[in-house]
């Protein structure tokens, strides 16, 4: 079990337990301890989105790592992809990155990568947070440095990828995140008329009313000014979510049934979120179809366990495992627009053939996630609400690995709101005794 690494690493808001710049010393202190049992003289890549506590934590993490006689190398304001990349590309002993992601900018969080550019598995976030309740007094005097071709060789390797969009009118919505500066500058060389929203963070707008989960006001700007399309980013650039010319969300679903089509894919790995329209219509393909648990880590385990290389959740973080080994938001729009060039047609086209199940998806927000998720009143709940939709539909009640949430997800041709609403009035009840 681990008390501080969630589904994406340690996330919290920053200034709070745990994410005070005293325990994220410690937390770089004991990272600092195992990475340096992975060989000699250790080197961690360091990366961070605009949040603007993303500066402190970068401070107290790094002096940590320091401290156990790492060489840090800071890659400034980068997508967290990148920095999964360059730790593969540059054989570095792991990556961090400072991001919350989707999050709110009150949040903040810590993700590690190991050298091959995968996050680190739960046995080794299990053994740093065993390393917390020891003392790691100064061991070696670690040193650090600016690694300044960091977005210049991530730019290279996305551009490889690239296909030919001359002609494109394009709006990107950069949730004043981690691909501010990167993606615009990546699809005007790839030959689109870019059109940037959201593109000037101040440390606090981060996520705020835009971005992949709040794609509403892109959905607005791609109508109102005639654009081909729409790509909506997250606060760290890992997750992607299309708008097609009529306004409509292209999500993470949509992604994968393109671009297993295109791309001649014998099956596909989704997660327990996945619309189960989309294991319809695949399976109709002759494709097969896995659900792993929700997280991106989940999906790449199932990817490796089934010998298949596509995979994703409907927020729009997609692995590519044949050209990167975590979910690229500027990856998977590229690869995208690749697959909608060799399949002909436009994303509007590609909209409409994938019918999707209807599907509610609410977030409780409740202050023990356990207590309420283990409640006997709850559980004979989702059992009634199953035996309801057995071979209709489909009942997913999950705590969030990154918020204080208890997710609950109803998808059925018929009656999915009303379902969801009961059984989030339910644990928002439950919370409150």
């Amino acid at each position: 079990m681990r008390r501080y690494f969630g589904t994406d690493g340690v996330r919290g808001e920053a200034g709070k337990p745990p994410l005070t710049p005293e325990f994220v010393l410690r937390l770089g202190q004991a990272a600092g301890a195992y990475f340096a049992r992975q060989g000699a003289r250790p080197v961690v890549l360091l990366a961070k989105d605009t949040r603007e506590s993303s500066d402190l934590l970068e401070a107290a993490l790094a002096a940590g790592l320091m401290s156990q006689g790492v060489r840090v190398e800071h890659l400034g304001v980068l997508p967290t992809p990148g920095v999964a990349y360059l730790t593969r590309r540059l054989g570095a002993t792991a990556g961090a990155m400072i991001s919350a992601s989707h999050n709110p900018y009150q949040d903040n969080g810590i993700k590690f990568f190991g050298p091959s550019g995968e996050k680190l598995p739960d046995e080794a976030e299990a053994e740093i947070e065993a390393l917390l309740e020891e003392a790691h007094p100064t061991r070696a005097i670690g040193t650090v440095g600016d690694f300044r071709e960091a977005e210049r060789m991530y730019l290279d390797f996305l551009l490889a990828h690239a296909p030919d969009l001359t002609g494109l009118r394009l709006g990107l919505d950069l949730a004043h995140g981690a691909t501010y500066r990167l993606g615009p500058k990546l699809f005007q060389r790839a030959g689109a008329e870019v059109m940037a929203f959201f593109n000037t963070p101040d440390g606090r707008n981060i996520n705020r009313g835009c971005g992949s989960t709040h794609p509403e006001a892109l959905a607005r700007f791609v109508v109102e000014l005639g654009l081909d399309l729409g790509l909506a980013f997250d606060g760290d650039g890992d997750r992607v979510q299309f708008i097609d010319r009529k306004g409509r969300l292209f999500h993470g679903d949509h992604i994968l049934y393109l671009t297993a089509l295109a791309f001649g894919e014998e099956g596909v790995v989704g997660t327990v979120m996945s619309n189960m329209g989309l294991e319809v219509a695949l399976r109709e393909r002759g494709l097969a179809f896995h659900r792993a648990p929700v997280g991106d880590r989940y999906v790449l385990e199932r990817l490796k366990e089934t010998g298949l290389s596509l995979g994703g959740e409907p927020s729009g973080h997609v692995i590519f495992l044949r050209h990167h080994t975590t979910g690229d938001g500027l990856l998977t729009a590229l690869l995208t627009l690749k697959a909608l060039k060799a399949m002909g047609g436009d994303l509007a086209d590609w909209y409409e053939a994938l019918p999707l199940y209807p599907q509610v998806l609410l977030g409780v927000r409740v202050s023990d996630k356990a207590r309420v998720m283990n409640h006997p009143r709850l559980q004979e709940a989702i059992r009634e609400a199953e035996r309801t939709l057995a071979g209709r539909g489909r009942l997913n009640v999950r705590p969030s690995g990154t918020e204080p949430l208890i997710r609950v997800m109803v998808e059925a041709k018929e009656g999915a709101e009303e379902m969801a609403r009961e059984l989030a009035a339910l644990v928002a009840a439950l919370d409150r005794e």
